[in-house]
């Protein structure tokens, strides 16, 4: 929103937008205070179909453009059909890969090179829209998912820039996608954050990178209690001859080692406890009750 603004000062902007989950950080009041510093209209839904929101709909006589930026719900054809010249999406990947939910994190939990940014046509299907423009994005090895939403966001910005005057003018073009070449995600559930120590440790490594915050992190259980993870690396270099996934190796002022399925070991460095009582214990504390005979499960 900020970008658009700056690019076209002057046009009448609708924004809606939606609360955060309960594990993200705070958006809707940033997004509700901007748009009301520059004079667009606000409103907060998930379904913005609602009977409930038609009068607001009528008062819109004319819609150029929609744009939908990381937006999770549906858009029935009597909303996006409402824009003049087209309502478009940002996905975050290079379509048509990765279409679906959330593919930003997959794309990092399954070791990918990269990702990329899309801006294509809005489609009663899921992500099937033709493709106005793209740009793959790099997933460097350390990145974790804040960097690469960071580099994603980045690009949206860029492929906005480059094509609104396009967009505006109805001069853009469109190229299908190909469909023989499609690959879907799914919504992440509680389960798709476990952490399996049997996978090898790169496998582990991606699972914590990809899910960490502003995402809840990657979880195993110390003790019958729930061990979150934010941060970890692979520097430990050792290879052990047993197969005992989930033991911790040796421990650190930093963090500890973990060994995984393929007999190397994992370095934990950045960690919380969420305890029977509720609490969450500091990195110090679970350090001092974690000893070289721990498994975790």
């Amino acid at each position: 929103m900020r970008k658009l603004h700056s690019i076209l000062p002057d046009a009448r902007l609708t924004v809606v937008s939606f609360k955060e989950e309960d594990h993200e950080p705070p958006f809707l009041e940033d997004i509700r205070s901007f748009s009301g510093k520059i004079g667009a209209t606000f409103f907060a839904a998930r379904n913005v179909a609602l009977e409930r929101y038609s009068s607001l709909w009528e008062s819109l006589s004319i819609i150029d453009l929609m744009f939908c930026v990381s937006w999770r719900y549906l858009i029935p054809p009597s909303i996006y059909e409402r824009a003049r010249i087209g309502t478009f999406v940002f996905h975050d990947s290079m379509l048509p890969k990765y279409r679906g939910f959330a593919p930003s994190v997959w794309s990092i939990v399954n070791g990918e090179s990269h990702t990329g940014a899309s801006l294509i046509l809005i489609s009663e299907g899921i992500d099937e829209g033709d493709i106005v423009d793209q740009e793959s994005v790099k997933i460097d090895t350390k990145d974790n998912i804040a960097d690469v939403l960071e580099k994603v966001t980045k690009t949206y910005l860029t492929i906005l820039e480059r094509n609104i005057a396009k967009l505006l003018s109805n001069k853009f073009s469109l190229k299908p996608q190909n469909h023989n070449m499609a690959s879907y995600t799914v919504k992440r559930t509680t389960l798709d954050y476990k952490l399996d120590w049997m996978q090898p440790a790169k496998v582990c490594y991606d699972l914590i990178r990809g899910c960490t915050r502003p995402y809840p992190g990657a979880y195993t259980f110390f003790n019958g209690m729930k061990l979150v993870i934010f941060k970890a690396n692979l520097s430990d270099s050792r290879v052990y001859e047993v197969l005992a996934p989930g033991r911790v190796t040796s421990k650190a002022k930093n963090g500890i080692s973990v060994l995984c399925g393929d007999k190397r070991a994992l370095f934990l460095e950045e960690f919380e406890l969420e305890t029977k009582s509720g609490e969450i214990a500091t990195f110090e504390k679970i350090l001092g009750e974690i000893q070289l005979s721990t498994t975790f499960t």
